[in-house]
């Protein structure tokens, strides 16, 4: 990314408001949803919508990618999309007798895989390595993505027809899972006397770019996390680990990307340092969609089951 000159910190907290706000204004009555996505964003992860159709899922997407002013590329997953779909595929060119890369919607700033679990698991592992080093291989060429580069994936629950389950690596590499649910009655009523979403959203401008976004993510890695901090997101992973009901717990990566994601909720909450109730915001939509049960209970009750036992010393 070309250099740039620095924002002073209030310049770039009225633009991270502004921006904010606007998401707010075109997906109602979620704001705790839309903070969990900026956050998402800020600490550089990837992140996964998971709900009914037609609850917003592909307009917070859209939004997300005017309002950071990034490129943005939407693939629809169906059960015959191939890897080369997404990533692009080198096709021979007789007239200088070479083979030419000619790159595919991944190539964009933020990525909008529609109903990714509509496709089989084969073609959703092509995201694997772009989505963990920011990179694809295709014949043996490396080709380095955007930067910044997200994927925003939405997902239709399990138990609807045609859909494939997400691999476990797969799932690993979405910072956070999020369901919007329905609106509360206040929102739906300004949604059905309100202009239509599509219009609202080609009103929409940029509130931040790239390098706005490159400094908010260096300025979270700067919020201060405490020793007994450290200690209590420990003792969640531990406790992952030891439960009855969970047969795989949490991973050193997950805690990392735990702590990624609550130094930028403390940010965003206005902080230097991050608090336990960051932890604690985070916890459930990080940890569930990584836990494997051992019973068969749901990985929401059992993220919401560690907070409850792991006591803040």
């Amino acid at each position: 990314m070309a250099a740039t000159t620095p924002i002073r910190d209030d310049h770039l907290q009225q633009r991270l408001d502004a921006a904010i706000a606007q998401v707010n204004r075109v997906l109602l009555g979620k704001p705790r949803q839309v903070k969990l996505a900026f956050a998402c964003l800020i600490a550089g992860g990837h992140l996964l919508l998971e709900d009914v159709p037609g609850v917003g899922k592909t307009t917070l997407a859209h939004a997300l990618a005017v309002t950071f002013a990034l490129d943005f590329q939407r693939v629809q997953f169906t059960s015959d999309l191939l890897p080369s779909d997404i990533i692009g595929v080198s096709i021979y060119e007789r007239e200088n007798g070479q083979f030419r890369f000619h790159p595919g919607p991944i190539f964009t700033g933020l990525l909008l895989a529609d109903e990714i679990n509509r496709a089989s698991p084969k073609t959703q592992s092509a995201l694997l390595e772009a989505m963990a080093e920011n990179q694809v291989t295709v014949d043996g060429q490396t080709h380095v993505l955007a930067q910044p580069f997200f994927v925003v994936a939405t997902q239709n629950p399990l138990d609807l027809n045609g859909t494939f389950p997400l691999p476990d690596s797969q799932l690993d590499r979405f910072m956070l899972r999020l369901s919007l649910d329905y609106p509360d009655a206040t929102a739906e009523r300004a949604l059905l006397t309100g202009s239509d979403r599509r219009d609202l959203l080609a009103q929409l401008e940029p509130q931040l770019d790239g390098a706005a976004l490159t400094a908010l993510h260096q300025r979270a890695q700067t919020i201060t996390a405490s020793s007994a901090l450290l200690d209590y997101l420990q003792a969640l992973l531990a406790a992952s680990r030891r439960h009855a009901d969970i047969r795989v717990g949490l991973s050193p990566r997950a805690g990392l990307a735990l702590l990624g994601a609550a130094r930028a909720w403390a940010l965003l909450s206005g902080r230097h340092h991050v608090l336990p109730e960051d932890l604690q915001a985070l916890f459930v939509p990080l940890a569930a969609h990584r836990l494997l049960p051992a019973r068969g209970t749901q990985g929401d009750t059992l993220a919401r089951q560690l907070l409850a036992e792991v006591a803040v010393d």
